[in-house]
């Protein structure tokens, strides 16, 4: 009886806490982005954008992948709006030169990179202390 009371009590409060947590989420304005009825006009743009022209290097969450011939690519998670809207035309417009990023860039109306660069830039990063998280090192 008591592991019954006990194993009821563990997911009653799992449960509570998840209830919680969605509350919370909801309140702070946070929404699922793999859901697009979510999603504001611009930031559906943006990810299709994203998906289609950019996450090849840079990845749908902004975590560069392995890509271009450049042997470094940004991360863009959490990058400033107007920051990668400044980037991305001066790759349009030579200003900055850069073999794969010039072309992809004028591949991108004004709107579609206003859209990419709201769609990196709302993605947030969650730091943590890895001593506090890992625990005990792998063996």
């Amino acid at each position: 009886m008591k592991l019954i009371f006990t194993s009821l009590s563990i997911f009653f409060t799992i449960t509570f806490q998840t209830l919680l947590a969605d509350t919370k989420q909801a309140e702070t304005g946070s929404v699922g982005a793999t859901v697009s009825k979510n999603l504001t006009e611009e930031l559906r743009v943006g990810k299709a954008k994203v998906e289609t022209l950019c996450s090849a290097c840079h990845g749908l969450d902004g975590v560069a992948a392995s890509g271009g011939n450049s042997v470094i690519i940004p991360n863009l998670t959490a990058q400033h709006k107007d920051y990668l809207i400044a980037k991305l035309k001066d790759y349009k417009s030579n200003k900055i030169d850069h073999p794969q990023m010039s072309i992809i860039a004028q591949m991108l109306t004004d709107e579609e990179i206003s859209a990419v660069s709201e769609w990196y830039s709302r993605i947030k990063i969650r730091i943590f202390d890895p001593n506090l998280i890992l625990g005990k090192p792998s063996q």
